[in-house]
């Protein structure tokens, strides 16, 4: 059952078709901070966000899988990825799971604290946190700005 309801989709800008809703979601990751490869999602077929409340949502044609090689996990993504999106954070994650010790442990939120560089911080549903080097999660070969940072990265908490 899809968390999109038909109220929410009137409130939203929805896009349709992979290389929009990757460009949309690129920019909505580095308008708030977060690094902009989080999301490597495959076909994507709609997204949309709702300005007012942050929700945003993600839709592809199947299932897939990502490994971040720099961390060494992997990284599982539903038909249907939604959350809540705020300066320097995703909370309220739904479909996305990471493997973890041979378990599948469901993301429900990620942060990005600037106080000693740039890192980022993933909540398990069950509690469990991780945290790891925010590059690790950039796309690869993006611009990086006059100042010495990656265009996306501005964001502060």
């Amino acid at each position: 059952m899809s968390l999109v309801t038909e109220e929410t989709r009137a409130k939203a800008t929805v896009y349709y078709g992979d290389k929009v809703c990757q460009e949309q979601t690129q920019r909505l990751l580095r308008e708030v901070g977060l690094p902009d490869g989080l999301l490597p999602l495959q076909d994507v077929v709609e997204c949309g966000h709702v300005a007012e409340t942050g929700f945003v949502w993600l839709k592809q044609k199947k299932k897939t899988e990502h490994k971040f090689e720099k961390v060494g996990r992997l990284v599982s993504y539903a038909t249907e990825v939604t959350a809540y999106a705020e300066p320097c954070k995703i909370k309220n994650l739904t479909g996305i799971k990471v493997k973890e010790l041979m378990i599948w442990l469901s993301i429900s939120d990620v942060t990005v604290q600037r106080l000693q560089g740039d890192i980022v911080t993933f909540r398990a549903n069950s509690g469990l946190t991780r945290t790891f080097p925010a590059a690790a999660f950039m796309i690869e070969g993006k611009d990086v700005t006059d100042d010495g940072e990656r265009s996306g990265m501005k964001a502060t908490a």
